[in-house]
């Protein structure tokens, strides 16, 4: 059996064990809650930060010199330490609430210039849908003019003087209509742009409408070209391949001219199109490498059979680059062995000239 003093003594370590641990969590709660405050303060703006800043080092200098003074109390009456300030959360959610019972900005209530540049962001679709909510602004014809040149970019219809009270909105779903159905029957389709006077019956006219336009679909495309060759002859040369070396001209032609899927006729007539294009653009390198037409029509065919050869999954042996040098000397002999790598290193790194 214990004797007094030590069942005293023994009593008074375990409270001051229980007064230790309740202070510590009390610490650890308050730092936590300091912790989710402090990252909230982040979210405030600078100079509101540097006001609550302010305020709470106030607050800490005014409690450590009370401290020093003596009137500062020990930790058994005192209150848990806070973080002084406004409440931030509450502070942030009402700035939501405001901003929740706002809503969205009427484009009415708007000046008419910013409403239309917000408008013309949107694609024909959402822009009806927009004139059902705000009929002046959705069905503005400036709206619909930027439209119809940002898809079809050249009409025969865009150089004419028009009415005061001609709709672009109808020449958009009638542009739209032609469209659709040059992808079922080319004849058809151009047939139908010059009975609305969109398009004059010219091969200059019809080759900037099909330059300017990505509406068209390819395989009636090439369909429609290989019977117009006049407008062929035409849109090749609305094409620009100065400076460029030649894998990169290439593929910017096929691009825009798709190639057959087998050969004929109709890739030679393009394969000799670009090589007379290429020639002219480049007067100067053309001179410089000693080549013509004929052997810019050989490397540009040279350039076909190796795309093919190291993009074809059925074809295991790959032609090297020792090879296609060798091969495309012995058919266009002003052509130096470095040129002829560099045309193997582009096909190789960068893929088809025609895909």
């Amino acid at each position: 059996m214990l004797c007094l003093p030590t069942a005293i003594k023994k009593k008074q370590q375990q409270q001051q064990k229980k007064t230790k641990k309740k202070w510590s969590y009390r610490s650890e709660c308050n730092r936590n809650h300091c912790t989710q405050m402090g990252q909230a303060l982040w979210r405030l703006p600078p100079r509101q930060q540097q006001q609550l800043q302010e305020e709470l080092a106030d607050r800490l200098a005014d409690q450590g010199r009370r401290q020093e003074q003596g009137e500062y109390e020990g930790p058994q009456r005192r209150a848990p330490p806070q973080c002084y300030g406004p409440d931030i959360y509450h502070l942030l959610r009402t700035c939501r609430g405001v901003h929740e019972q706002r809503g969205f900005r009427d484009l009415e209530m708007l000046p008419p210039e910013l409403g239309i540049t917000i408008l013309s962001y949107l694609n024909a679709t959402d822009l009806c849908l927009a004139g059902c909510v705000w009929q002046g602004l959705g069905k503005d014809e400036y709206l619909w003019q930027g439209l119809c040149k940002s898809t079809w970019g050249h009409c025969s219809i865009y150089n004419r003087r028009l009415s005061g009270g001609y709709s672009y909105r109808r020449l958009y779903l009638q542009l739209d209509e032609g469209s659709l159905t040059f992808n079922a029957n080319p004849e058809e389709g151009i047939s139908y742009f010059m009975s609305k006077g969109i398009l004059r019956d010219n091969p200059t006219e019809l080759a900037k409408f099909i330059f300017y336009t990505r509406r068209l679909n390819w395989k009636m495309l090439r369909v429609y070209l290989d019977e117009r060759r006049d407008v062929l002859d035409e849109l090749v040369t609305l094409h620009n391949f100065s400076n460029q070396f030649l894998p990169n001209a290439l593929r910017d032609f096929f691009r825009h001219i798709h190639a057959p899927e087998e050969r004929g006729e109709y890739l030679e007539t393009l394969i000799t199109k670009f090589s007379h294009r290429f020639c002219t653009c480049n007067p100067v390198l053309i001179r410089e490498l000693g080549l013509s037409p004929d052997a810019v029509y050989v490397l540009c065919y040279s350039l076909i059979l190796l795309s093919i050869d190291l993009t074809s999954p059925h074809v295991k042996n790959k032609m090297s680059k020792r090879e296609f040098i060798r091969n495309t000397r012995r058919a266009a002999h002003n052509v130096s062995d470095d040129f002829a790598g560099h045309l193997y290193d582009n096909i190789y790194l960068i893929g088809h000239v025609a895909a």
